[in-house]
């Protein structure tokens, strides 16, 4: 894949998502496969409303002084890319509705239509404590993916990890799980 592209798509899916805060100002990760041993991701300091060249970073599956500067997630991202061939853009995000939605339920199945026609019932994972969260998440979000065969991990009280072939497909991916969360959320307030 062409790193320039790369980098373009995740630069304007990035600023899409920030706005539907999707991401935080510090908060989130989105990353691209360049090659099957390298990928682009945000660095740790990137603000996702309007990322610049200097925002991202090539990492190549051996670490070296650039993963200092790399997200928090690097090694998730990395992980995923490893094991799962079909996954060309990655992110994770905390969507205001899913992750407040993920605190009180076990699954989210989506009644709306959008989100109905794209997802069945979703387990919600639960990583039970997070002490020792970020030491255990690059292998257990991809274990879950592999073994589900799934490209979405909804992870309680933390956001989602959703990995896809296009980035316009994982900002999709994402605003469909939301929204189903929020259509949710107010059918049970009105209940």
């Amino acid at each position: 894949m062409n790193i320039e592209y790369s980098m373009n798509e995740i630069k304007k899916i990035s600023g899409s998502m920030f706005k539907k805060n999707f991401f935080g100002v510090f908060h989130g990760s989105i990353s691209a496969r360049i090659e099957h041993n390298q990928f682009i991701i945000n660095k740790k300091d990137a603000i996702f409303d309007g990322l610049s060249d200097d925002d991202l970073t090539l990492l190549f599956s051996k670490k070296d002084y650039r993963w200092n500067d790399a997200s928090i997630d690097s090694d998730i991202h990395q992980n995923i890319y490893k094991n799962i061939g079909e996954a060309k853009y990655i992110c994770y995000a905390m969507p205001p509705y899913l992750t407040a939605y993920s605190l009180e339920h076990a699954s989210i199945e989506p009644r709306d239509y959008f989100g109905a026609m794209k997802f069945d019932n979703i387990f919600v994972y639960d990583p039970k404590q997070f002490d020792d969260w970020y030491e255990r998440a690059p292998s257990e979000i991809c274990r879950y993916m592999v073994d589900k065969k799934t490209n979405v991990i909804v992870i309680k009280g933390y956001g989602v990890y959703v990995y896809e072939r296009t980035a316009y497909n994982l900002a999709k991916t994402v605003a469909l799980l939301e929204n189903s969360c929020k259509l949710l959320s107010y059918a049970y307030k009105f209940m």
